[in-house]
Parts: C-alpha cells; sequence; structure tokens
C-alpha cells in the first residue's frame, strides 16, 4: 500500500507542475479587414499567449482590457534570446503600437500574478 500511495503522491505532483506549465497558445487569424480580437479567462499563475508571424515593417495596432493586473509584453525570438517591444508589469488596460522590425513570429503575451482570474479582451488591427 505504501508503494501504491507513494506512486499517487508522486503522480499528483507531476501533474501539478505541468499544469503549472500548461497556457492558452492562440494563433492569430487575420480577419479579411485586418483584424484579430480573442477573448480568454487568465487563471492565476497561468498565461495566455498570442502569436502570428509578420512581415517587416508590418505595424499592428493593439489594445487590451483585463480584469486584474497582469504582466503584459510584446515579444519574438532571434535564436536563443527574447527580445522585447513591449514590456510591462502589473497592468489592467494598455494599448500601442507594434512595428515588425524583422520577419517574425511576434507574440503578446499576459501573465496573472494574482490569486484570482482575469478575464482578457484583446483586439489587433494590421496597417
Amino acid at each position: 500500500m505504501r508503494t501504491s500511495t507513494a506512486l499517487s503522491l508522486l503522480l499528483t505532483l507531476a501533474s501539478g507542475v505541468a499544469g503549472a506549465a500548461e497556457a492558452d497558445l492562440v494563433s492569430i487569424a487575420w480577419g479579411a479587414d485586418g483584424r484579430f480580437a480573442h477573448e480568454a479567462t487568465v487563471p492565476p499563475s497561468k498565461f495566455v499567449e498570442v502569436c502570428g508571424k509578420l512581415p517587416a515593417g508590418t505595424n499592428v495596432d493593439w489594445a487590451f482590457d483585463a480584469g486584474a493586473p497582469l504582466n503584459f509584453n510584446i515579444h519574438f525570438h532571434e535564436g536563443k534570446q527574447v527580445r522585447f517591444p513591449s514590456k510591462q508589469d502589473q497592468v489592467a488596460k494598455a494599448d500601442g503600437t507594434l512595428r515588425a522590425e524583422v520577419d517574425q513570429d511576434y507574440c503578446w503575451m499576459w501573465t496573472n500574478k494574482t490569486a484570482g482570474d482575469a478575464r482578457l479582451k484583446l483586439t489587433l488591427k494590421r496597417n
């Protein structure tokens, strides 16, 4: 019995660790009008990430509104380096314009460090 209890505990702990790494990953699907909108709930200690390929020189107007302060960034990867065109901590609402510097997959990301769920509404518009 002790072996099965220990194994059960290990499996429970492992699933909790795996769950902490889970995220809501969303691919941007641009509408014919160059817009994209997304709504999601960001649970405590989790994140939501919205990503899509942008050619260099593309401008994207973005805005979000969340039900709680979240850590927010826009990032892309160059090899092993992560570049952050925008990064703000503990914001519930923000907007701006991203100018894609290089052909790359750009990601908008929100991390919830609060104890409760946060409802997120995002809009993107390519120019």
